[in-house]
């Protein structure tokens, strides 16, 4: 069963996923260039794991066939 952010038609274009999972790594790579406390970039890394999970791992699959 699709969680919440699945179903909402604003994430279901590849690219916007993709977008958002380019955020979390730029600034997941700022804050480990800028030498930041390690709780940000404990919450950067979990941010990206979970967007990850969501999006692309468990993003329920098209296969095609339409409702109706």
């Amino acid at each position: 069963m699709p969680s919440k952010e699945q179903q909402h038609p604003f994430y279901k274009p590849l690219w916007v996923r993709l977008a958002i999972v380019a955020v979390i790594l730029a600034w997941l790579a700022f804050e480990f260039y800028m030498g930041a406390e390690t709780l940000w970039m404990a919450i950067g890394f979990g941010m990206l794991i979970y967007a990850v999970y969501t999006f692309f791992i468990t993003w329920p699959k098209d296969d095609g066939k339409t409702g109706g």
